[in-house]
């Protein structure tokens, strides 16, 4: 297919104007799996960040990961609250249950520190314009950690539609689903499932993947929305335990979306053109494959050997030592929150 743009360029940090000659000393709040089995290893291969700060709601939790990954400093929540490790770091990755991300970043802003959240950026939409107002007032960088976003692959398919390659977008199937309870914990008590701590479950947590990956690559914002929850099981009392959801982009194109925390492992991203298709899957589980198919054949892009985390990261610190702008920035995930809490309104569920 010689008339496809080359996927090489994007295995080559597209996104990279100046290699910077220092690096960012990232305090990590949160350390759940998440953090332990991903972020700590990423920033430890990165090439513009180290972790010099562990913060933890457990103590003895903090000190333990200090000591095994070589971290000078770790201290609790309320610590970190007061000041004790404001000098033994530049930024702040912030991955606490949805509605405590608030405090940490003010706490950080304050105190002249950027902030790289975890989506979704708050528990609900209001918090999350707080905290976009908030950094903007301190003059600190904030980006939300859309990790497909640094994904090769997917900013090669971005790539394809700006240059027309599948002609005029005009619709988007996705799909993200797992099961909570063997993903994450059996524990029915666990904060994901609280609406008060999480702002939503399916969709709050796995649906966003598919809207914020169609936005990215269409360059559109939602316009119109529907939904509609399915509820099977007593745990998901409060919050969404499935979700179906359309959205109508500002530029015309549809998409229709399932998200679910009690399935089959589902991952996948399908854009439809008046000149061909692209199927992104597996999209959003770490790895992205990619089939292009026009008139011209049919291509396919396996995953390599990069990763986002450390894309996401490397990017973030660099942007910041080269005074670069930032994106996706806080009020690009604070779309995203308006648009989770239209969709929950619209499928009746009162999460705000």
């Amino acid at each position: 297919m010689e008339t496809v743009p080359s996927f090489d360029r994007f295995r080559h940090r597209d996104w990279l104007d100046t290699d910077p000659d220092d690096c960012i000393r990232f305090a990590l709040v949160g350390l759940g799996s998440f953090t332990r089995e991903w972020i700590i290893p990423a920033i430890e291969q990165s090439a513009y960040g180290e972790t010099t700060c562990l913060v933890s709601g457990d103590g003895s939790k903090a000190d333990r990961m200090a000591a095994e990954h070589g971290v000078d400093t770790a201290v609790t929540y309320d610590e970190f609250l007061d000041g004790v490790a404001d000098d033994s770091y530049d930024a702040v990755y912030i991955a606490t249950p949805n509605a405590l991300h608030l405090p940490y970043a003010e706490h950080a802003a304050a105190n002249g520190k950027h902030v790289l959240c975890e989506k979704p950026m708050e528990a609900t939409a209001g918090r999350a314009r707080e905290m976009v107002e908030t950094c903007e007032r301190a003059g600190v960088v904030l980006m939300v950690a859309y990790r497909l976003q640094f994904n090769p692959a997917v900013r090669w398919v971005r790539h394809l539609l700006r240059e027309g390659t599948l002609g005029t977008p005009v619709h988007v199937r996705g799909a993200m689903s797992q099961d909570i309870f063997e993903a994450i914990s059996p524990d029915p008590d666990q904060w994901r499932l609280d609406p008060d701590l999480s702002g939503g479950a399916a969709l709050a947590d796995l649906g966003l993947y598919p809207l914020n990956t169609t936005r990215f690559l269409l360059g559109a914002d939602p316009d119109e929305v529907s939904a509609q929850v399915s509820n099977r099981h007593e745990e998901f009392d409060g919050v969404d335990e499935s979700i179906a959801f359309t959205v109508t982009y500002d530029d015309g194109t549809v998409g229709a979306y399932t998200a679910s925390q009690r399935a089959s492992v589902t991952s996948h991203l399908h854009v439809t053109g008046t000149a061909g298709t692209v199927r992104l899957e597996p999209t959003f589980f770490g790895e992205v494959e990619a089939t292009l198919q026009t008139d011209a054949g049919t291509l396919t892009v396996e995953p390599g050997e990069e990763n986002e985390m450390i894309e996401e990261f490397d990017y973030f610190a660099s942007r910041i030592l080269t005074d670069g702008d930032v994106r996706p920035d806080g009020q690009h995930g604070l779309e995203d929150m308006e648009t989770i809490g239209r969709l929950y309104e619209d499928a009746g569920l009162d999460l705000d």
